[in-house]
Formats: structure tokens, sequence, C-alpha cells
């Protein structure tokens, strides 16, 4: 498809055109924000390569939001967290400058695992997801489950025949992030379907987990003291672990909450 090309268009037949063109090249963001830069070219009277950069770079900004955004929600997180949003004076046992160096993504580069280790409310989940949002806004393929939810699904697709297929697909992703382990214990089959998982997953991609109980304690969930003292050295060899502790700031924040009406009255 050729579109007809004139010279001397009005205004209206030039943002016509311009419309039709972006429509044709699938360039949405300069289609619809052509008009308002063009009246600041005007106004900061922008050179016509300088107007040009300035269309191009709305179109690149916008895609890779838009490739975030997709990553984002692949990853299937339950629910929205961030570095930013989180409170390290409420929980002085996470240091802030180790937190935005595993931010820099660096370790998910390396395909080292990742430990949070604490009680519940300490901040593991929140760290997780937060950390996974960050790899996932940096172009790495990343996915969020709970440690029961891969068990089961793994059982399942070992039942359908499908265990190869599904293993190798939580192979491929650069960071899986597995929260909430150690809260139910899992039977022998679980846990070596688990195991397999960690092991195509090796030193080629990175792991993060989410615990509220201290290795010592994996016994409760990994039955087996071989399989267990395996799974704990596939997820800390050459990896970060951090202890989150045992104060949790959502009692914390529930208990301040409710004083605050008597300290008011």
């Amino acid at each position: 498809m050729t579109m007809p090309r004139q010279r001397g268009l009005t205004e209206q037949a030039a943002d016509a055109a311009i419309d039709s063109a972006c429509r044709l090249l699938r360039l949405p963001s300069i289609r619809n924000e052509f008009s308002d830069i063009a009246d600041r070219a005007i106004k900061d009277q922008m050179t016509y390569r300088g107007f040009l950069a300035e269309l191009l770079m709305a179109e690149c900004d916008d895609r890779a939001r838009r490739r975030s955004e997709r990553r984002i929600k692949a990853a299937g997180f339950p629910r929205e967290k961030s570095l930013r949003s989180f409170d390290f004076d409420a929980n002085p046992n996470i240091d802030p400058a180790t937190i935005h160096t595993l931010a820099s993504c660096e370790w998910i580069k390396k395909s080292q695992p990742l430990c949070l280790i604490g009680d519940s409310g300490t901040g593991k989940s929140h760290m997780l997801i937060a950390l996974g949002t960050e790899a996932a806004m940096k172009g790495y393929r990343v996915r969020y489950t709970l440690a029961t939810k891969l068990v089961n699904e793994l059982v399942e697709a070992a039942d359908e025949k499908q265990l190869n297929k599904t293993i190798a697909r939580y192979g491929r992703v650069d960071l899986l992030c597995i929260d909430e382990l150690g809260y139910m214990e899992l039977d022998r089959h679980g846990a070596e379907l688990l195991f397999q998982v960690l092991t195509e997953r090796e030193e080629k991609n990175s792991v993060a987990i989410a615990s509220n109980e201290s290795f010592g304690g994996w016994t409760k969930t990994f039955t087996d003291p071989r399989l267990c003292a395996a799974i704990v050295d596939r997820l800390t060899f050459n990896g970060t672990i951090i202890e989150t502790g045992t104060n949790s700031y959502r009692l914390a924040s529930t208990r301040a909450r409710a004083e605050e009406p008597v300290k008011a009255s």
C-alpha cells in the first residue's frame, strides 16, 4: 500500500496524513503525541533533526514502558510492591544498601540465588515482589509463584505426562520467585519435583525464595534430610541471604493504628 504524497498540505491535511502513516507503521505514541511535540518544537525553535529525535524517542520510551508492563503482568505477582514503598526504618534488620545493590540485578545476570528468611510480617514477600518487579523492568523474564502452588502444578504435570515440559518452562525464566516456602510440609514426591526445578535452574538462572523458617527448620518441609540438604545447597551457593527478623511490621502497624483513637481521646 502506498500513500499519496502532496506538497503544500494544509495543517488539517498534514495531521490526517501523519495519523494515517502512524497507523500504517504502527507508531501509536507518535500518533498520539506528534501534535504536542510539534507545538513544543515551534515554541522552542527546534531544528528538524531535534524535532524528529523527540518524536522517535517518545515512541521508544513508550514501547519500553509497555514491554515492562507486559513482563510485570507475565510474572504473575499477586499485588504491586515497590522498593520505594518499603519502610526500612520499620525493619532495621534489612540493610537498604544491600537491597539497592540487589535492585541493580547483577545477581540475576550472574544466575545467583537469593533467600529472604524471617517471620511473618517482616517484609519478605514485599521484598520478593519488589525485587522481582525491578528485574522485570530491567528486561528480565520473571515468574512468581507460591511454593505449594508450584509443587501442585508439578504433581499434576507428572500425572499428565507433561512434567518435562513444565520444568523446562520454569527453567527458561531469568528469575523464579518462590514465596511461602516452609509454610507447609511437602511429601517426598512433591519435594523431589521441586528439587528437579531447582536443579534445572542451578547456575543457569536465578531463584529467589521467601521463607518463614530458618534453614535448620526446613526439615519440617522437606522431611528427607538428604534432600533437604541438597535443596538448601542449591538455594544458597554463591547467593545472598537476608534475615528479616522476628518482629512483625504488620502487627506493629495494626497496634499503632488501634492506639491512635485512645491517644486522641
